[in-house]
């Protein structure tokens, strides 16, 4: 009875080809309208936006004077042994809000920019990016309302779940960067800079646009790849992976992430890891969300 009703309003809904391809003019142009009013909107708070970017260049430059500092109050062979665990432990706590951090020490925050138009064409690459995230409810709703109409209600019903998560999980891949892996690995590079040593200085001072690099590859990297539970899901529920298939092939899967972090990763191994280990958990966090999946429908099947 479901599935005759769910037919009648498909049918109900069918429409010519040409209703069709106007329907879908309409959706992209409101799509269009709504980008490009984010982007002005995100243009216009570009250099507030590009603050914000920077501000883990702060928090590491304020690791890099804690480093400093404790590794000044280590006197002792005791005391000089155990500094490098008390310095992870204090940056954990900046990290995970705990401890305030001290003043940075002089111009380690410094951004630069090499030609004329770098910074503004950084601002408008920012704004470009901002614009979509910021008109993603409206390009969501777009696209669903474009595609509903072709669904039963059941689909429609499994497709919103997802249409949810996926957001969430790429704010949650953008924020453990932010908060937690680009000051970590900022804070690396900077303690790589020699200062007045022998009369030789190698300080660090990224461009505008080697940093905005860096921080949207990041972005993009980490929040693309918690993707994956919602991917693997989807395919489960399509019939195309089963839990026992994801179980046999955990090895292979483990290799693979490993290699797709290190190729859209920065050449340094902190970061490549600090992606390789979540997107691991999340595979096997998969396996559950498709077990799931199968128990549910031996249920309705039985």
């Amino acid at each position: 009875m479901s599935a005759t009703h769910d037919d009648d309003e498909i049918e109900a809904s069918r429409a010519p080809l040409l209703d069709h391809l106007v329907e879908l003019r309409q959706r992209l142009i409101n799509c269009i309208i709504a980008v490009f009013l984010a982007f002005l909107f995100c243009f216009y708070f570009s250099t507030q936006a590009y603050k914000f970017l920077a501000h883990p260049f702060f928090v590491a430059s304020g690791l890099l004077s804690i480093s400093a500092q404790q590794a000044k109050e280590a006197h002792g062979l005791m005391e000089t042994l155990a500094a490098p665990f008390l310095q992870a432990k204090a940056m954990f706590e900046v990290l995970a809000g705990l401890k305030v951090l001290p003043p940075a020490p002089g111009e380690v925050t410094t951004l630069i920019q090499t030609a004329p138009l770098e910074f503004f064409f950084t601002k408008v690459k920012l704004a470009a990016l901002g614009a979509v995230a910021l008109s993603f409810p409206v390009l969501a709703q777009q696209v669903y309302a474009f595609v509903a109409p072709g669904l039963y209600k059941k689909e429609r019903r499994a497709f919103l779940p997802f249409l949810i998560a996926s957001p969430v999980l790429f704010l949650i891949g953008a924020a453990l960067v932010y908060y937690m892996i680009l000051p970590f690995v900022l804070w690396f590079t900077m303690n790589q800079q020699i200062v007045d040593t022998a009369g030789i200085s190698v300080k660090l001072m990224p461009r505008v646009s080697e940093y905005f690099d860096l921080v949207t590859t990041l972005l993009m990297a980490f929040g693309l790849c918690f993707q994956m539970p919602v991917i693997l899901t989807l395919l489960g529920i399509a019939g195309l992976v089963n839990s026992k298939m994801l179980i046999a092939g955990w090895r292979f899967a483990v290799v693979g992430i490993v290699v797709v972090a290190a190729i859209i990763t920065p050449p340094d191994p902190i970061s490549q890891l600090s992606l390789s280990f979540p997107i691991i958990a999340l595979y096997f966090l998969s396996i559950g969300c498709v077990k799931l999946i199968e128990l549910r429908r031996k249920d309705e099947d039985a």
